[in-house]
């Protein structure tokens, strides 16, 4: 009889002990599926760290926190390099769609011009929105025209042959970045020189 209860023990343990490990290979193929490219991974929040050279993104759903490790950044966010992990981190505004660092933007989303690392709903004041781009750039506006120099050709003001004149004009206020967009500062035309040829021929065309 003691035998009988003995084996009938042994069967339940063992029942048990397969149901247990069903349960547990089903947790932990689902866990693998979301744990792609994980060192360590929580069945409640995902990755914790990731494999080289992968980065580790953390994810807010209502007060839900997840990870998960990933090559690039997605929109919105940066790759940060650590000797332990590497990390996704957001950019600061909103309205940037990629960023060298939390706080500089490189790309804006629709709607808004990137303008020195910030996003703005219009471009500033100096500033003008460049063709096919949603940058804004800084513009100048030139003073008025300097009269015409005097006619010369190879330096020299004399000659029987044809010259070349040009007059200037500043932008007016401080000086502007490097590639501003600024109308032509110097404007040059074709002139005749004023002394005759020695001989009295007068100048052709």
């Amino acid at each position: 009889m003691q035998w009988i209860i003995f084996m009938l023990l042994l069967f339940i343990s063992s029942m048990e002990m397969l149901t247990q490990n069903r349960w547990k290979k089903q947790v932990s193929s689902g866990l693998l599926e979301n744990c792609t490219g994980c060192v360590l991974c929580s069945e409640d929040n995902g990755c914790i760290t990731c494999h080289h050279r992968l980065f580790l993104l953390i994810w807010r759903d209502g007060i839900r926190q997840y990870g998960m490790c990933v090559h690039t950044c997605p929109p919105g966010y940066f790759g940060v390099r650590g000797l332990e992990v590497n990390r996704c981190t957001k950019c600061r505004s909103p309205s940037c769609e990629s960023c060298f660092s939390r706080d500089f933007c490189m790309k804006c989303k629709d709607k808004f011009y990137l303008h020195k690392g910030q996003c703005f709903r219009q471009c500033p004041p100096s500033t003008a929105a460049q063709p096919g781009t949603r940058e804004c750039q800084e513009t100048c506006e030139p003073g008025p025209w300097s009269e015409w120099s005097a006619c010369t050709h190879e330096d020299r003001t004399s000659g029987c042959k044809w010259g070349v004149e040009t007059r200037v004009r500043e932008a007016a206020g401080a000086p502007r970045e490097e590639g501003a967009a600024c109308p032509a500062l110097l404007e040059t035309r074709k002139c005749r020189m004023r002394k005759h040829c020695p001989g009295g021929e007068q100048p052709t065309a």
